[in-house]
């Protein structure tokens, strides 16, 4: 699934998930480096994010593969 990561002006991580229409925070990282790790979203979606460069610039849009968690 495509994902667009971005920060708000408060620092608080969002996805929004193009094809749900979906923009939820970003409540867990599964490791200090946030690429090619696990993140979950505050309804409980997983998303395995590909392997980028730490100092990527946000907003970006990444394609991510869904996990686990929540419901449709």
């Amino acid at each position: 699934m495509k994902l667009m990561i971005r920060k708000d002006r408060k620092g608080i991580l969002s996805a929004y998930v193009t094809k749900k229409n979906l923009d939820e925070p970003i409540v867990c990282i599964a490791q200090a480096q946030m690429w090619s790790g696990l993140i979950t979203l505050a309804i409980g979606w997983r998303f395995q994010l590909p392997e980028m460069a730490a100092d990527t610039t946000l907003p970006v849009t990444v394609e991510a593969w869904r996990v686990a968690g929540g419901h449709d």
